[in-house]
């Protein structure tokens, strides 16, 4: 019974210690409440503990930030990506276009100087675009994509650019082959605008160079002197430019002079050209004579009229 006795009284010892530190805590904090109330004494100890607290924020709330940043790190990658193949897209669009009207703009600009060298004795032409071509020193040939089916027929005169370029060789149904002036075997009647004299130019095998291989020692030539078709020989209409002289030579050992001369047109780079059909009627179309043996048979002599009083 004492020792049961003796056991209650060490339990009321314990807890009565307990009661007293429970009241003066709570007596203290009532204290500091009405003293922060009051004066505000705890404001730095809270800005002290919010400055300890933040990098414990910080380190909990680390992962979902670096979360959501690598986020949208990765889907704005992935949108300039996306974007970035648009713009690529649109710029190779853009250059396919620029080429084309480019090409549109030389196609039209040849076709507009087609048009100027073309002079009067030209009745229609036929634009075609070069497909083909063999430049070297024995054969200087170009294939166009227009043939029989478009009218085009052997012999027919062919311009580029800025004068005279050939004739067409052999026509298919769909193409032509072109001899140009610089061939070896290929010569045109012209004349030198100056002095009229007329002359045959002679390819040389060197592209867009023309050699006079029949002009005397004394005849009057000169560089800058222009060249244009005669006419002369059926093949060719009168007036087309053909070249400009750039060369004249004169040895005493050789009864010739020795002349060459450059094509206006440039007959290694001119894609688009035309086959013309000179007006028959026109006196400078160099058309074919009447009969094998020359001449026109259906001519007829006409008296002269009489002479005019002497003043």
């Amino acid at each position: 019974m004492a020792a049961y006795g003796s056991g209650k009284r060490y339990l009321s010892q314990r807890s009565a210690p307990i009661d007293l530190r429970f009241a003066a805590y709570a007596f203290l904090c009532v204290a500091l409440m009405f003293f922060d109330q009051r004066g505000g004494w705890l404001e730095s100890v809270r800005y002290g503990l919010r400055a300890a607290a933040y990098p414990l924020e910080l380190a909990l709330s680390s992962p979902s930030a670096a979360w959501r940043f690598t986020r949208e790190v990765f889907e704005e990658r992935a949108a300039l990506q996306a974007e970035n193949r648009a713009l690529r897209e649109e710029i190779r669009k853009l250059q396919l276009l620029a080429m084309q009207r480019s090409r549109l703009e030389r196609d039209n600009a040849e076709l507009r100087t087609l048009r100027t060298t073309a002079t009067d004795v030209i009745e229609k032409w036929l634009p075609a675009d070069v497909i083909g071509s063999e430049t070297t020193s024995l054969k200087q040939r170009l294939t166009v994509d227009r043939g029989a089916v478009n009218g085009v027929v052997e012999g027919q005169t062919v311009i580029a650019g800025s004068g005279l370029i050939g004739q067409s060789l052999r026509v298919g149904p769909w193409s032509t082959e072109i001899i140009l002036l610089s061939d070896p075997e290929h010569a045109v009647p012209v004349q030198i605008t100056r002095t009229g004299v007329r002359t045959l130019a002679l390819g040389t095998g060197d592209t867009g160079v023309l050699s006079l291989p029949y002009l005397p020692l004394q005849s009057d030539v000169r560089s800058g002197d222009q060249l244009v078709t005669s006419g002369l020989g059926g093949v060719f209409p009168a007036g087309v430019p053909v070249a400009e002289v750039t060369e004249v030579r004169r040895d005493g050992a050789s009864p010739l002079a020795q002349v060459r001369a450059r094509t206006y047109a440039t007959l290694d780079r001119d894609r688009v050209v035309a086959f013309v059909w000179p007006r028959a009627s026109h006196p400078a179309a160099g058309g074919k004579p009447q009969s094998d043996t020359g001449g026109d048979p259906t001519a007829t002599a006409q008296p002269l009229p009489p002479p005019e009083p002497a003043p």
